[in-house]
C-alpha cells in the first residue's frame, strides 16, 4: 500500500497513518527471503505434490522414499512436520482381524454327503459359504447357498430395504 500511494503522499505521513516505524518501511523495503525459508517452501510444495500424486494415501515414511529419490536430502521428521504444518495425513490401513475361531481338537468338520456332491437330484445337497468383503463404510458380508447338482445360487443377500 506504502508503495501504490507513494507519489500522492510522503512516506512520514504514511507510516504515521498505519503505525509502522520508518525504519521498519525501509527494512521491509529490501526484505529478501533467506535460503532456509526458500528451502521450506520448496519442501512444501514437493511434499503437497507428492501427497496429491498419491491420491492423498502416502505418508511421511513413502513421501521420504520420493524426496530422496528427487535428490533432496531430508530426515522423517522434517518430512512428518511439513506435512503436519500441511495438514496432510496419510492413510494407514487397519491390520487385518482374524474373526474365524479355530478348535484344533475338532480340525475337520463332519463329512456329511462323503464327498458325494451330485444326488443327481436337485434340492439334496446345498454348500455355502461367506466371503469378507471390504468397503470404504467397513466390512461387509456375502453369504451364499449353492445346490450341488445344478450349481445355481438358491440364496445370497437380501436386497437392502
Amino acid at each position: 500500500m506504502i508503495l501504490a500511494e507513494k507519489t500522492d503522499f510522503t512516506i512520514t505521513r504514511m507510516v504515521r497513518l498505519l503505525e509502522v516505524s520508518r525504519s521498519g518501511f525501509y527494512v521491509w523495503l529490501d526484505w529478501k527471503p533467506s535460503d532456509r525459508m526458500i528451502r521450506r517452501e520448496g519442501i512444501e510444495q514437493k511434499v503437497a505434490w507428492f501427497h496429491g500424486d498419491s491420491d492423498a494415501v502416502y505418508g511421511a515414511p513413502r513421501i521420504l522414499a520420493d524426496l530422496r529419490a528427487d535428490g533432496e536430502t531430508i530426515s522423517r521428521k522434517t518430512v512428518a512436520k511439513t506435512m503436519q504444518r500441511l495438514g496432510l495425513v496419510g492413510i494407514c490401513p487397519k491390520k487385518w482381524k482374524t474373526t474365524t475361531i479355530t478348535d484344533h481338537a475338532d480340525a475337520y468338520p463332519v463329512d456329511a454327503v462323503k464327498r458325494e456332491w451330485d444326488t443327481g437330484a436337485l434340492d439334496q445337497v446345498w454348500v455355502g459359504d461367506i466371503t469378507y468383503l471390504r468397503t470404504w463404510e467397513g466390512w461387509v458380508y456375502l453369504p451364499t447357498v449353492i445346490d450341488a447338482h445344478s450349481r445355481r445360487v438358491m440364496g445370497g443377500p437380501s436386497p437392502p430395504i
